[in-house]
């Protein structure tokens, strides 16, 4: 995953954004402990966007299998994300709520991240 992202690096729907400082793999299961936190701080306040999706799978080989006959099942789904990306957006909140919120979402995932505005 070389270079910076060209799309979605932009906040374009809300007033505050969550940016991807580092590349990598961010799953499924990451992006709804991330969107939980940002519900559950704002206390459902506010409009939130979510700018990425889960649509790479991953495979995986069960444990104890020997070499070969075939490739494992899927195990989960995973965003391919590039530094500069916007992963979530919000508005309708004070900047200081949405700061704290931002940040206690981004300790959910798996990159660094900071929150930039409009």
């Amino acid at each position: 995953m070389k270079g910076m992202a060209q799309t979605g690096s932009k906040v374009n729907f809300g007033n505050f954004g969550l940016k991807a400082l580092t590349g990598g793999w961010v799953t499924s299961r990451q992006i709804e402990a991330a969107r939980r936190s940002l519900t559950h701080y704002t206390q459902k306040g506010g409009r939130i966007w979510i700018r990425i999706f889960p649509d790479k799978p991953i495979t995986k080989k069960p444990a104890e299998t020997r070499m070969g006959s075939g490739k494992g099942d899927v195990a989960d789904y995973v965003a391919v994300i590039r530094p500069g990306r916007i992963l979530f957006e919000m508005a309708g909140v004070e900047k200081i709520i949405a700061a704290k919120a931002m940040k206690m979402a981004g300790a959910k995932l798996a990159l660094q991240t900071e929150m930039c505005e409009k």
